[in-house]
């Protein structure tokens, strides 16, 4: 069944090099961005982290661009939206994880999230 934009669930990662897979359903935009598209995705990054710091054991978790893809997400808007929700959520729980990362699939996902570090 379809799975609700914005909500989490975690599977086992199987044959993969971690013991669990986020699984969030980011927003697709498939025209101009509006004020939902922001609050769906930043739900999307704090419903995995809600979902990760509930399992055992678990201190790193690394995102991609959620929705930049075929979901039509700008990737500087979104690469915003990911910076500052999870440093909220983050703020708010400093000692739930030790490491979160976000993986750049090339130099413009990069800059993008550089320039969200530097204006966060």
């Amino acid at each position: 069944h379809d799975e609700p934009v914005g909500t989490a669930k975690a599977t086992r990662a199987y044959a993969l090099p971690s013991r669990f897979v986020l699984h969030t359903v980011g927003p697709q935009v498939p025209g101009a961005l509006h004020d939902g598209h922001a609050a769906d995705l930043a739900s999307c990054y704090r419903s995995c982290l809600d979902v990760a710091a509930r399992l055992p054991g678990v201190r790193t978790v690394a995102f991609c661009g959620i929705s930049t893809g075929e979901y039509g997400y700008p990737k500087r808007e979104a690469a915003r939206v990911a910076i500052a929700t999870v440093a909220a959520w983050l703020a708010d729980r400093p000692d739930a994880f030790d490491l979160v990362l976000f993986n750049v699939f090339g130099n413009e996902d990069r800059a993008a999230y550089l320039d969200a570090f530097d204006a966060c």
